[in-house]
């Protein structure tokens, strides 16, 4: 198989699970803000399935590609953060906790539904179709799986932030809260900038990957295992 046809073979394996990864969890979380009380993502068009409403074009588009480029041990992106007045929710402190699981749930839940979908798929008549949906859907655990697992980082505004935010005591809330605003220079420091300075003075070392990989080799066996694959 020609280089091209390797990688639009790739392509077409990984668009799909990847953009509907990325749209689903946006959405969810548009869509659990407007049940606890803030409008604000559903008037702006956010509930919504389309991905052009959810494409950042640096962490949806830029990013992936220069981790690609430089040789990252994982690929990761996020779209479009969803608006959420969080003082309009119902119960402020609370609800931005399920906001912010609202997207890695739909990850996790999408993760499952692919897992347990295999077992159909692989006992069709193999041909190249079958071929296709068996690879997409593996592809569709391994994106959701590390989205739901990059996401809960818990660096603010990552929904592991806002998470850990909602559940510490109100003193430190406000003071972890305020990370926010250096939280893409700490993604990008431990993604790029760190392996990048390692890899100069002769050393192997991502500190993103390091805490990454673990948290996704366990949510991802533990999926196996639920769907009956391990």
């Amino acid at each position: 198989m020609s280089d091209f046809a390797t990688m639009a073979q790739t392509i077409s394996v990984w668009s799909l699970p990847v953009i509907t990864a990325i749209t689903l969890h946006e959405a969810a979380h548009a869509w659990v803000a407007d049940r606890l009380g803030d409008d604000t993502a559903r008037r702006l068009g956010r509930v919504s399935f389309n991905p052009i409403r959810h494409v950042d074009p640096f962490g949806t588009l830029l990013l992936p590609a220069v981790l690609v480029l430089v040789g990252s041990p994982f690929v990761f992106g996020w779209a479009k953060p969803v608006p959420v007045a969080f003082h309009r929710l119902r119960n402020p402190k609370r609800d931005m906790i399920w906001v912010a699981l609202a997207g890695p749930g739909i990850n996790v839940a999408l993760a499952i539904a692919a897992g347990l979908l295999l077992q159909p798929v692989g006992q069709l008549q193999a041909n190249g179709v079958t071929l296709w949906f068996w690879e997409t859907l593996k592809a569709a655990i391994f994106a959701n799986v590390l989205l739901a697992c990059f996401n809960m980082l818990p660096i603010p505004p990552l929904d592991g932030g806002r998470v850990l935010t909602g559940l510490l005591p109100n003193h430190l809330a406000w003071r972890f809260a305020g990370l926010e605003r250096y939280g893409l220079l700490i993604i990008i420091g431990a993604a790029l900038i760190v392996p990048l300075i390692a890899r100069e003075l002769g050393y192997s070392f991502n500190p993103l990957a390091a805490v990454l990989t673990p948290m996704f080799q366990v949510v991802h066996q533990a999926i196996l295992i639920l769907t009956g694959w391990a």
